[in-house]
Formats: C-alpha cells, structure tokens, sequence
C-alpha cells in the first residue's frame, strides 16, 4: 500500500494529508494549535439560578410540551431500563425519561417530500397513535400549541393562523406522528454540579451504562425508521455538540435523518469496496498503526487519529463482522459504545464537536464497518480553503495523539473508564476489523 499518496511530513514539519476515502485535502502546520484540552470556566459565564434547571430549554425535562409527541422514552426503573411506546400526553409526568425519541419540530427531510415524491403512507400503527393522541384535551392542547409556534415560526401572522382550516392544521400534525425525521433527547440540560450556565451535561458525564443506552435507545431509533418508511436507503446519524457544532441549542441530543439516496461520499467509498472488500483494514487502521496513530482499542472496537479531516478528528472503527448498527450484538453494541464514551470522557464537556455514524447502507451488497467519526470543531475554515481547495487543521495527527493520549491513561486512573487498552498497550496486528468475512 503506497500510504505516501496520502500522508507526508515535510523537513519543516508540516503535514500534508490527503483523504483515502473522500479526497479531501488538508494541510497541519505544526504549532498553529498551543490551546490544551481545557474544560475551565470560560470568562463570559454566568451563575446559573438552581431553580432553573429543568426548564432551561424546550428540551428540559419540565417541558415536555415544547417538543412533539413521543415515539418512545426510556425511563430507568431501578437498577434497569425500560421502554415505554406512544405514551399520551396524560402521562407524560407520571415518569422521568432517561431518554425521549421524537420527530423533529424542524425537518431537514420532510413528511411532504416522502409524500409527495414517493406518494408514501403514514403506517396504520402510527395513524392509530395519532388518531388516540387527538382524542383527549391534553393531546388536543399539546398539538395545537405546536403547530401555532410552528406557524409563527415559518412567518405566519396570527391573523393568518386563525383564518387556516382546521383540516390543514392537522394534515400538518402527521409529521409529528409519522415524520422520518427524529431526535433522541438526554435528560438534562447541566451537569449534576453545575454553577455556571456554561457546564453542560455531555456524553462524557455519562456512565458507560447510561452510554450504552443512549447508543442502544439510537440504534432502535435507527431500525424503527426503516421499519417504517420502505423509500429510506440510509439514516444519517449524527451529534451536534454546543453551537460550534451546530448544535441549535446546547441540550445533548442526536439527530437521524432518513434519506432516499447515500450521497457521494457513501456512493464513492462503497465502489472501492467493490474493488478491494479490506480497503477499510488497508486504509484505516492498518494505515494508522503504520504511522503509530492508533490510541485505544478493547475487544469490540478500535480508535486511531483519522488523517485529511477539516477538524481534527477521532475515529472509533467496529471489529464485528456486522456492518450496520442494528445487527450488531448487544455486547457488541457495549464494547463499541464503552470506547466512543471513553474519548467524550477525555474530552470533556467544553470542546465542539460532531460524532459521525457511518455503516452499510440498508440496501447495500457490499459490507462497510460501523464507524464513529468524533470531529473537533475548534477552527473555522477561511478564504485560504475556499480559494485554494486545501483545508487548514490546526493540529497535525500526531499533536492530537499526544494530546488525548495523557487524557486517556488520566481518566482511567480516575476511574472514569475501564477495559480500555492504551497507545503501546493495543494488540496491534493486520486487518483486525471483521466486517469483510462472509
């Protein structure tokens, strides 16, 4: 494998990186980043009131209302989980939810567009929530009330809103029941502890058990989805960490978004799999090990510092052979969710960033492994990358192994994390990722 087509130092330190599976061009000056992992207070924070925890945002656990209907919430009972489907409003504060799955208020890819483009149908099962929803005066209130902000929200003068028929508003409320669109919500808005409006509650202040739920509460998310809309080739999976991010609002949540094509970028990598099926051992990690950049692994997956990325970026590769989430088994799940945790643990709540999914497309003959792409958005692209084609990150891979490795041995000391195997500690050997075996 010639990895010099994709991966050079230069005698100044510079490093030019090209990457294997999207071409992007990207340039790490050494010493452009002297900023550490820093979670400290930053000066425009303000003291947070205790009695406003709960309510913070529309994602708050005192304003279940804000959001449209459940799909599903999962609540912890003890020492254990459970999922509760299509609650009515009534009971919406009967419980806490761990977690809650809903539709989007806000769209990317619509219930018209499935309708209108594939003259889809909302499934009898979620016509029968809709329909039970509606018939009582809290369900009533509660789509009302939406569609209202909604209405607002696109420009709609009140006047205007009044004069719409009563039938149009609700044709517009199937979207909540039936949209392709979801969200999946943590419960808290601040960390446990927190003072200052800036402490936000992270995938990091999780417990591993509470990050393997909020994976696993995702994944069924993921598979409900395509259950329930036949023109859904992909899902695209995705966390928005703090409005850097592009988080809308600094809530932890993710988001999944069904699509009727892969896009390029899956379109691409998926004919160099039909032309080599081990381009992700050969590209990935064998790539990183050469050029020791592989930082953590256990049993189930495996994470190394990813090259020719915009951000500086982390990449958690599955070693199942199952390629798309939902056939995973659950330790499977577990060890996989165990080392994407570890890395939000180390970073902290205070740095941006994107956690990516990516894995075998629904209707895909050919096998890509699951992987998790944790991109740090802590620079802005400028006139030089819209000119000129070549990004700009501020570290180069090996300044960001040296710099989450410390973090890594750290937290473990603390505790934070277990069964995770550290920089020299790796078993490394070729090809450990699975997913190409029949």
């Amino acid at each position: 494998m010639q990895y010099n087509l994709y991966y050079n130092i230069m005698p100044d330190g510079t490093v030019k990186q090209i990457n294997p599976f999207t071409e992007t061009e990207v340039w790490a000056v050494p010493g452009r980043s002297a900023k550490p992992i820093s979670n400290e207070i930053p000066s425009t924070a303000k003291p947070l009131e205790k009695s406003n925890l709960r309510d913070y945002c529309s994602f708050c656990p005192d304003r279940y209302f804000d959001t449209p209907p459940e799909k599903a919430r999962l609540i912890k009972v003890e020492d254990s989980y459970k999922t509760l489907k299509y609650l009515p409003g009534e009971k919406y504060s009967e419980t806490t939810a761990e977690f809650r799955r809903i539709t989007n208020l806000f769209e990317i890819v619509t219930l018209d567009y499935w309708r209108k483009n594939y003259s889809y149908r909302i499934p009898e099962e979620r016509k029968k929530w809709r329909d039970e929803y509606l018939s009582t005066p809290k369900g009533i209130m509660h789509i009302e009330g939406l569609l209202d902000f909604k209405l607002k929200q696109s420009g709609k003068t009140e006047e205007q809103i009044k004069k719409m028929h009563a039938y149009d508003k609700l044709a517009m409320a199937d979207a909540f029941f039936g949209g392709s669109h979801e969200i999946v919500i943590a419960r808290s808005h601040f960390q446990p502890d927190a003072e200052w409006d800036s402490q936000f509650f992270s995938s990091g202040m999780m417990s591993p058990e509470d990050h393997y739920q909020y994976f696993k509460f995702t994944i069924d998310a993921m598979k409900d989805i395509i259950d329930n809309n036949r023109y859904a080739r992909y899902i695209s999976v995705f966390q928005n960490w703090l409005r850097p991010a592009g988080a809308s609002m600094d809530h932890l949540h993710k988001q999944l978004v069904a699509l009727d094509e892969w896009g390029s970028s899956i379109l691409r990598q998926n004919k160099m799999l039909r032309e080599d099926p081990n381009v992700y051992n050969d590209l990935s990690v064998n790539f990183a090990a050469r050029f020791n950049l592989i930082i953590a692994e256990n049993d189930y997956a495996i994470a190394f510092v990813g090259i020719g990325h915009r951000f500086p970026t982390i990449e958690i590769y599955s070693k199942s052979h199952a390629g798309r989430p939902y056939e995973h088994t659950d330790a499977e799940i577990r060890g996989f969710s165990n080392l994407v945790h570890t890395f939000h643990v180390a970073m902290g709540s205070g740095i941006s960033c994107n956690e990516e999914w990516y894995y075998t497309p629904v209707d895909s003959v050919y096998k890509m492994p699951w992987h998790v792409l944790i991109k740090w958005r802590i620079n802005v692209p400028a006139g030089f990358e819209g000119g000129t084609g070549i990004y700009l990150n501020p570290m180069t891979p090996i300044e960001l192994r040296d710099r989450i490795v410390p973090r890594l041995y750290q937290i473990r000391d603390e505790g934070k994390i277990n069964g995770t195997r550290i920089a020299e500690e790796c078993l490394i050997y070729p090809n450990p990722l699975l997913y190409y075996l029949k």
